[in-house]
């Protein structure tokens, strides 16, 4: 398996990045497939290769699972975007992301992109540990990003975030209706709808959706190291926020393309060349 590290976000990088990871291969013949998840937020990707060379790709949200066929990557960390910071980076609409990986210089210039990270692409990647030297450029490059946004973008990105929180805390609780989420925020459900889009991608529905299929795949694979009983995948499902068992399955194999069941068992779709 990889060996897939959870690092300490530096400081300045907070408000932007909920999550760092570091990940790197095994030997050939121990490579997994590579499964990426649903997910609603937007991630900046930092990887090389085994000749040496390196790309910082922006991996926009993902609404269905992908399986692909594992391979070597000495290298690669993940820098997961808050929502509403994503847009606020990036400096175009997030719908324009969705399903898609581009590289980072096709959406900023890239003399303003190199000004804090210089060097990070443009020559081949040195050997050894340059996990340090690769955050120590974007920290500096990151946050000069949004010192150029307008108080409009920065207020924006904060009902983006606010949305998005409400959104993530009703798991285990009744639901609360997008158009009260917009009456507690104190603006039109319309208005929070199209902020939302624009932000983070999707509608604020289909935010929900992708939310509670990773809540199911994060409570799934506890459940899935025993045998569990009937009554708890039931519980779980009422603790993701579906109606029972039934929709939660429908839901699961229409976003990750198989049953609960078969991922859990390692039973994937046919694996696609990344």
């Amino acid at each position: 398996m990889p060996l897939e590290v959870p690092m300490t976000v530096p400081a300045p990088l907070r408000w932007l990045v909920s999550e760092i990871t570091s990940m790197r291969a095994c030997a050939p013949a121990e490579r997994p497939p590579l499964v990426h998840v649903p997910d609603a937020d937007t991630s900046l990707i930092f990887r090389t290769t085994s000749a040496r060379r390196s790309a910082l790709l922006v991996v926009g949200p993902r609404t269905r699972a992908s399986y692909h066929v594992g391979k070597d990557f000495p290298l690669c960390l993940r820098l997961r975007l808050r929502p509403g910071a994503a847009r606020l980076l990036l400096g175009v609409p997030m719908t324009e992301l969705v399903d898609r990986v581009v590289g980072l210089e096709e959406l900023w210039d890239g003399a303003a992109l190199w000004d804090g990270a210089a060097g990070l692409t443009a020559a081949p990647a040195p050997p050894g540990d340059d996990v340090r030297r690769v955050l120590g450029r974007l920290q500096a490059a990151l946050p000069a990003r949004i010192a150029a946004r307008s108080n409009a973008d920065l207020a924006r990105s904060e009902l983006v975030r606010a949305t998005a929180q409400a959104l993530r805390d009703q798991a285990g609780q009744q639901r609360e209706p997008v158009a009260a989420i917009a009456r507690r925020l104190a603006v039109s459900e319309r208005h929070m709808r199209d902020v939302v889009r624009d932000g983070i991608g999707v509608p604020p529905k289909r935010f929900e959706r992708i939310e509670r299929v990773r809540r199911v795949l994060a409570g799934g694979r506890v459940l899935a190291r025993g045998r569990a009983h009937t009554a708890r995948w039931a519980q779980l499902a009422a603790t993701a926020g579906f109606y029972d068992q039934s929709h939660m399955a429908a839901e699961f194999r229409t976003l990750m393309g198989v049953p609960p069941a078969a991922f859990f068992a390692g039973r994937f779709p046919s694996l696609q060349p990344c």
